[in-house]
């Protein structure tokens, strides 16, 4: 069936189907093609836990039920009102420009840039666009003057605007200031606060003094912070007392702790873990594997918990300090010893977290900006009773080459979800580590 001239033709890279397996979709009454070496690629991926495995699958899903009856060399109607079509793009050889020749190798990226040249030669008077998460692959395209793009879906517009969960109200009088000491408590129209959102945090100011509050959705009312601390981990900071107090109520079962490396996001997480542990059946510990040297988990010797620990070291790191707080003698240091001896507090891996059904957990996951958008609903689709969640991370340290500090799992959790009743987010500023970290974080 011929197509209507005028109308975009995106070309998806593999990369973009990995991040998301239902991006057929996303672009309106435009029509999508899929190069046949992502298929070949699609192929590799299928097999797996990880979540890369699954939206492999899934997306081989959809091709197969849109694809019922249809050769996947014409164009196929996406089964939703108001998009365009879909085909798989079989001719990766050009007429003009070939990838292959100019850049030395005949690699898949290489025959993707064909199937996008051959498309523009079939199709001259449409705009040819490939998508693409790979960067390198879009400089590449454009080096050959191929229009190309990130797959946009989902990506935080605006990161300047982002949610930080804390604001800072002055010139109050000393007598209200005085009156939430007193009572703890104030109504919102007292301090000027106007709709407020659900668990967001307040410093309240005059010239001389102020006082940390927070609006309760359950009782409506500003309420008053105070500086406590969990297995002797005390606050250094506002923000600091902020993100243990979310961390340890238990009206909020979703938190979010955004900040650059020596903030103190991990450690706090993990001594409000230990602090409210009897609540909890067991408390988990997960990071984002993220391979280095393209080496792979699975070179790494011995078991699950053998493979895992090389990259799990920075959150024993922080237990280690936490213990440190102690003598050996004390009954904290003995139960966090044993805790980790009878498995309440454990290390578990992301990629088996689906199909799972977790109850009764207090869940801590580690350096979330390197998760995708949809990893971070799968990990909190799997929240059964009584389980708690918190997402560390920092939104501008991403170690993996298809995301960035607006399509990360973390920044897009913080963007939808922060006017829920049982979720909150502090961002973190202030590097308390020591003055060496803070000074790398300000000049490098």
């Amino acid at each position: 069936m011929p197509r209507k001239q005028g109308k975009k033709i995106f070309v998806l890279d593999t990369s973009v189907i990995l991040y998301n397996h239902s991006a057929i979709y996303s672009f309106e009454d435009n029509d999508v093609a899929i190069p046949i070496t992502v298929l070949e690629e699609l192929d590799h991926f299928k097999k797996g836990n990880d979540t890369k495995n699954f939206e492999a699958r899934e997306f081989i899903r959809i091709m197969d039920k849109l694809s019922v009856d249809h050769s996947l060399q014409n164009w196929i109607p996406i089964d939703q009102p108001n998009h365009g079509r879909f085909r798989v793009v079989m001719q990766e050889q050009t007429n003009g420009v070939d990838a292959t020749q100019i850049f030395g190798e005949n690699s898949a990226d290489h025959r993707i840039l064909n199937a996008v040249i051959s498309l523009s030669e079939e199709y001259p008077k449409n705009k040819i666009i490939l998508v693409t998460k790979d960067i390198n692959l879009r400089l590449k395209a454009k080096s050959l003057n191929i229009a190309a793009e990130d797959f946009k879906t989902g990506k935080i517009k605006d990161l300047e605007s982002l949610y930080t969960g804390k604001t800072v109200i002055g010139g109050l009088t000393k007598e209200v200031i005085d009156r939430i000491y007193t009572n703890n408590f104030c109504m919102p129209e007292e301090v000027g606060i106007q709709d407020p959102i659900p668990n967001h945090y307040f410093i309240l100011k005059n010239t001389r003094t102020s006082v940390l509050v927070f609006y309760n959705p359950v009782t409506q009312r500003i309420e008053r912070i105070e500086k406590k601390s969990a297995y002797r981990i005390t606050p250094r900071n506002a923000e600091q007392v902020f993100a243990l107090h979310a961390i340890t109520n238990p009206q909020i079962k979703l938190v979010t702790l955004q900040g650059v490396a020596g903030t103190g996001k991990t450690l706090l997480a993990l001594a409000g873990a230990l602090d409210q542990k009897r609540h909890f059946k067991q408390i988990y510990l997960a990071r984002p594997v993220v391979p280095l040297s393209n080496k792979d988990i699975g070179f790494l010797p011995g078991d699950i918990n053998s493979k895992l620990n090389p990259y799990m070291e920075p959150l024993w790191d922080n237990l280690k300090f936490i213990k440190s707080q102690f003598n050996e003698k004390d009954k904290e240091y003995k139960k966090i010893t044993d805790a980790v001896e009878q498995e309440k507090l454990k290390i578990t891996p992301l990629a088996y977290i689906r199909g799972r059904s977790i109850s009764n957990v207090f869940f801590i996951v580690d350096e979330a900006q390197n998760l995708t958008p949809h990893e971070v609903k799968t990990i909190i689709t799997r929240a059964g009773e009584n389980t708690k969640i918190i997402f560390t991370g920092d939104i501008y340290q991403i170690d993996t080459p298809y995301l960035d500090s607006q399509s990360n799992g973390l920044s897009y959790l913080i963007d939808k979800i922060k006017h829920h009743d049982i979720y909150a987010h502090v961002r973190l500023e202030k590097g308390e580590r020591s003055n060496l970290a803070n000074l790398a974080n300000q000049l490098l």
